[in-house]
């Protein structure tokens, strides 16, 4: 088997496994089977609403180099969602990591006219499944800075220095 093969076998492995979460978090989701290479007509990977929001969504995944969509992945993700009616999402995921979600405005765009997400990127930047799904929210320093309790932004300050793991900090909170 080829790389690429086993590649390709690997990312339907990742849209599968996305299809089941956002199933399982209450989003009506289909995987386009016909998305790639397999017809004329752009499709996104995956399609999901849960009533209120509509999302079209590009997904990629990578064993930790960065991830790089063309300009014209884009694009034709951006065309089919503004016809459709549905958020245009970029899902990353890197392996060990959770998916993460990006406009596609947010992504760096390289001189080629690429758009690359690297790995410190999703983590620090990107929105995790839960706040996607609408289990959680997020809140920044600036934020948490009015907050009277103060131990709870001395727990986030040394999350975001890299002092202290999330998971560390949840169980401190």
């Amino acid at each position: 088997m080829t790389a690429t093969v086993s590649a390709n076998r690997k990312g339907d492995r990742r849209e599968r496994e996305l299809v089941n979460a956002l199933d399982d978090a209450g989003f009506a989701v289909m995987r386009a089977p016909a998305s790639g290479s397999a017809t004329e007509r752009e499709l996104p990977d995956v399609l999901a609403g849960n009533g209120d929001t509509f999302y079209a969504i590009e997904a990629k995944s990578s064993a930790g180099d960065p991830i790089y969509l063309s300009g014209e992945e884009v694009e034709a993700l951006l065309f089919f969602a503004r016809n459709f009616g549905a958020k245009a999402r970029i899902a990353v995921r890197f392996d060990r990591e959770d998916w993460y979600f990006f406009h596609p405005g947010d992504l760096y765009t390289t001189d080629a006219g690429s758009y690359r997400v690297k790995k410190e990127k999703a983590l620090a930047e990107g929105t995790d499944f839960p706040e996607f799904v609408g289990e959680t929210e997020k809140v920044t320093l600036e934020e948490v800075a009015t907050d009277p309790d103060e131990e709870r932004r001395e727990v986030l300050e040394a999350v975001r220095d890299g002092h202290m793991s999330v998971e560390d900090a949840l169980d401190v909170l």
